[in-house]
């Protein structure tokens, strides 16, 4: 039951628990028991609404910052990441395999204020080599939802 569980949850985090319970042929008292331990343990960490901000008034440009590093004695990969992650415009930081060893992403208003970050906050910190950053320009597909909808041609068809 559990990885159908996570498998819905993950798809949409509003279902209704009775109609979980439906799905996955269960009590609903054992599914809402199941997600509190998932909850406990740690496996569920959170609950996250997918926005499509092209489609608001908001101004925000996300950037993926890729980041090398030279590790300092006594210091790994998670002591820099926790102090990367720390700035509340970062929203996530992961450890990655090839040419960089961390990928930033955050957030800002504008390239100019991500931009900034790079260079007066992230970059000037002793452990990092260099950077690359990547403006996401739009979006096609987040988390397994379309965002792009592909347009209908409303040409008129003539024939002679």
């Amino acid at each position: 039951m559990r990885e159908e569980l996570l498998a819905y949850i993950e798809k949409n985090s509003r279902v209704d628990l009775k109609e979980l319970a439906v799905l996955l042929g269960a009590e609903e008292i054992d599914v809402v028991n199941e997600m509190a331990a998932l909850e406990n343990e740690g496996v569920i960490c959170g609950y996250h609404t997918l926005i499509n901000w092209e489609k608001t008034s908001i101004e925000k440009v996300t950037a993926l910052i890729e980041v090398r590093v030279n590790l300092q004695r006594g210091q790994g990969f998670d002591a820099v990441a926790e102090r990367i992650q720390q700035y509340p415009e970062v929203k996530s930081v992961y450890l990655i395999s090839g040419g960089y060893d961390l990928l930033v992403i955050l957030e800002g208003r504008t390239i100019r204020e991500a931009s900034t970050f790079v260079s007066e906050k992230l970059s000037t910190q002793g452990s990092v080599l260099s950077t690359a950053t990547h403006f996401i320009l739009k979006k096609y597909k987040d988390h397994g939802t379309i965002f792009a909808s592909k347009k209908e041609d409303e040409r008129e068809i003539i024939t002679a």
